[in-house]
């Protein structure tokens, strides 16, 4: 296979069309130049496949693999059309809690979200919500399971330094929530009343 391109930036003072057939850019030495240009997320956001949801209040966690659940879950429906690719997680807490506290991600599958939901807002600002659902309550089908540690909270008072940095973690798109799955946040204990804040960002890709 032959592939020829042009040595050197392609001129444009706008934004190609889509379907417009553009040169492949070559180094000076006729290696594909395949340099990010744009930010990291910019296309995946631009096509409005990016997600993000929070806690809009501080809740208090539920302790460890509960079934009796509290805190951030987000979860895609069964009859859900997309696969939800977990970008990002963040965590905070604005009171200490009452016994130290390991932060991370558990997992597991059938989870229903119908009650207390949060709205999931697409990270092109304006743009149309996603498939998937949120809840910062509900009851998990089975206990769930442990999958990743983000980090730990002591109990010293927020005003001194007692939470390891930094509390937004890059999975790089290594969780995947097929249709019928979930993720929600996990605290070895419960955090201190209402005050734990957590939120996720996803993609949604087609199945």
């Amino acid at each position: 296979m032959l592939i020829q391109g042009q040595v050197g930036p392609v001129a444009s003072t706008t934004s190609l069309a889509a379907g417009v057939q553009a040169t492949v850019r070559m180094d000076n030495l006729g290696g594909l130049a395949a340099s990010q240009l744009l930010p990291r997320y910019y296309e995946t956001t631009y096509r409005r496949q990016m997600y993000t949801i929070a806690n809009q209040t501080g809740v208090t966690t539920s302790a460890a693999l509960t079934t009796t659940y509290v805190g951030l879950c987000l979860a895609n429906p069964t009859s859900s059309t997309v696969n939800a690719v977990i970008t990002k997680a963040a965590y905070a807490f604005t009171v200490a809690p009452a016994a130290a506290v390991a932060v991370g991600l558990m997992t597991g599958t059938g989870a229903t979200i119908s009650t207390n939901l949060v709205t999931a807002r697409n990270r092109f600002v304006g743009s149309v919500g996603a498939q998937v659902l949120a809840s910062t309550s509900l009851t998990l089908p089975g206990t769930p399971v442990l999958e990743t540690i983000l980090g730990t909270v002591l109990t010293s008072a927020i005003t001194t330094q007692s939470q390891q940095a930094p509390t937004i973690v890059d999975l790089e798109g290594s969780l995947i929530l097929p249709p019928g799955a979930f993720v929600a946040f996990y605290t070895s204990t419960a955090s201190g009343a209402s005050g734990f804040l957590g939120s996720f960002q996803w993609v949604e890709v087609p199945l």
